[in-house]
This record gives C-alpha cells, structure tokens and sequence, in this order.
C-alpha cells in the first residue's frame, strides 16, 4: 500500500467515524456510539455552559455523559459536509440538526462544527465539538419556566 493510499484509507475512516457518530446519535444506540471512541478519547465543549463539563474523557465516561441523549432529544443530523484537511486523520464536518426536545416539545435546530481526531483503527481519539448550548438551553426550558442565569442543560446521570 502506498503512503497516498494509506492516507486516503485514513481519512475515509476518519470521515466514516464521524458519520457514524451522528447516525448513532440520531438512533440513540449510545453503548454502539461509545465504541466508535478509542478508550481513553475525550470529547470536548468549547462552549459549555454551567453544569455540562467541558472535557469528558474514556469510554465509560462518555456513556454516561450521553446515556440519557435518547430521552432527550430526538433528532436527525442533515447537511453533513467534510473540509479537506492536510492530515488524513483529522476530519472537519459540518452539520446541522435538527429535532425535538422531548421534554419540552419545542424543536431543537442548529448548526455544528466538529474536529475529530482518529487513530490508525479509524477510532476517535479526540472530538471537538463545536454547538451552541444556548439552543439546547431554550429547547429544554419549558415556556412557563422563569428566567434563571443558571440554567444549564446535561443528557448524562
């Protein structure tokens, strides 16, 4: 196999990890998510807000930051584009979703970036995630709630 040839298989997978991180998501298979990750992967939220931490890391860990998603939110990603990268092990992806809250009702849509890192067996080793947690917010706080700076939003136990 040529280095160009590995490369393209690197970066076939790095993008086929990331599609299949979304389409688990979308179907709430979270045991069959948790192992697209390497066992030490960590997953990270730039943006989190009170109460979400921004860093999880190791398998276990991430399922049960992601074990209640499934009761959460029901949602479908669309639009997923990939940029080209110099490194066939990273992938950039944007995306959108869009869905219920299933708390509330209310939709849930937004647009996302992420970074994903994987390893030689096409495992995450690091994801990136880039959302807006204010959306997420607004979709879980029922109307009749009142206003609270330190509302916060979590999918885990």
């Amino acid at each position: 196999m040529t280095a160009k040839e590995d490369g393209a298989d690197r970066r076939t997978a790095a993008q086929h990890a990331v599609a299949e991180h979304l389409r688990l998501t979308a179907a709430g298979s979270t045991a069959a998510w948790v192992a697209l990750f390497a066992p030490d992967a960590v997953l990270e939220f730039p943006y989190a807000p009170v109460g979400v931490p921004r860093q999880v890391q190791g398998r276990e860990a991430l399922f049960e930051h992601m074990s209640h998603f499934p009761e959460t939110f029901d949602v479908e990603f669309v639009d997923l584009v990939f940029h080209e990268t110099v490194d066939p092990s990273l992938a950039i992806a944007e995306f959108r979703s869009r869905g219920t809250a299933l708390p509330t009702g209310k939709p849930y849509e937004q647009t996302c970036i992420s970074v994903v890192r994987t390893d030689g067996d096409g495992l995450i080793t690091h994801y990136l995630d880039y959302w807006n947690p204010l959306v997420a917010i607004e979709a879980l706080t029922p109307d009749s709630a009142p206003s609270d700076p330190e509302l916060g939003v979590t999918f885990g136990g």
